[in-house]
């Protein structure tokens, strides 16, 4: 599967890299707002067709699919570009900024019969799903206390004078939607929506949120959330049940799992990621839209929806 390109950041070495390790993938074309950045791109990844123009990637014929890694703002409007000259999206977290835009992405999936896919690596690997069979072992669950705490290196910067993009709000970006998505998506995957919310926002000179929590609440159990990119956090996290713990070595890349029962005992929920976290959901995606689906069975369009609610809420 031929691949565009969007956004020549770091996400997106991590996106190639992880992707290059599967047979069907390719790349067939890079975009970027400058023809300097977009040859620079090509050159490292020898990617034979550049452009400047997304209407023309998505006609040229030299793409069947698009990873999005651009800023957060532009995630909607550049699916819905894409998936109306038929090319399926796999789009990064957050897939869009509000309900609304979300919304509109799956009525343009549906009209157009294209696949789109929000990019939320941690919950299609294999430890993750793993752990969703064995939810219950520990039941009644009571709490889920999922954080997500990594300083920033442009928070240097911002106390510099110097604002990058993630710190810019108008560009959609902030602590919750670009690291609390990490811990209210998987939430969200094992026990859905929550009844009421309680939040809490630290809000740096910009508008953007530096860091925050957020409580959702449930009929007979709390989802504890915390979030940051002006701190950093090195405990695991966990779900609390009355028959013991489910402890997870990171929300954002759950690769080491365990259930540490109340009587002592303790199962290893682990499975071995035999490829970088990202391949997985490359993996997902081609599978769908190999077999004829606009969204995935796991990375849903209803479930990237309710996830959205909660980051705009």
């Amino acid at each position: 599967m031929r691949f565009g390109i969007i956004g020549t950041n770091w996400i997106t070495d991590h996106f190639i890299k992880a992707a290059s390790a599967h047979p069907e993938f390719s790349l067939g074309a890079v975009y970027s707002r400058t023809m300097e950045k977009a040859k620079m791109f090509a050159e490292k990844y020898q990617i034979k067709h550049v452009y400047t123009n997304l209407e023309e990637m998505f006609q040229s014929g030299n793409i069947d699919a698009v990873y999005i890694a651009s800023p957060n703002k532009f995630h909607a409007e550049q699916s819905i570009l894409a998936m109306k000259n038929r090319i399926h999206v796999l789009c990064e977290k957050p897939a869009v900024t509000s309900v609304q835009e979300m919304d509109e992405v799956i009525q343009t999936a549906k009209t157009y019969n294209a696949m789109f896919m929000e990019a939320m690596k941690s919950t299609v690997t294999p430890t993750f799903l793993n752990l969703k069979k064995h939810l219950d072992e520990i039941a009644p669950i009571r709490r889920f206390v999922f954080h997500y705490n990594q300083y920033s290196s442009r928070y240097d910067k911002y106390k510099e004078g110097i604002i990058e993009n993630a710190f810019k709000p108008e560009l959609g970006n902030g602590s919750k939607m670009d690291l609390g998505v990490y811990c209210l998506a998987p939430i969200v995957h094992l026990v859905g929506e929550p009844k009421s919310i309680v939040k809490n926002h630290y809000y740096l000179s910009t508008g953007a949120d530096g860091q925050g929590s957020m409580i959702l609440n449930y009929d007979n159990f709390e989802a504890v959330v915390m979030y940051s990119k002006i701190t950093d956090s090195f405990f695991p996290s966990e779900i609390q049940g009355e028959k013991g713990v489910i402890e997870i070595d990171k929300i954002s890349d759950p690769k080491k799992v365990v259930i540490k029962y109340r009587n002592g005992e303790i199962k290893d929920l682990t499975v071995e990621h035999k490829f970088e976290t990202m391949y997985y959901e490359v993996e997902e995606f081609i599978n769908c839209v190999k077999n004829g689906k606009i969204e995935s069975d796991i990375n849903s369009h209803e479930r990237t929806k309710q996830v959205v609610k909660l980051l705009t809420m």
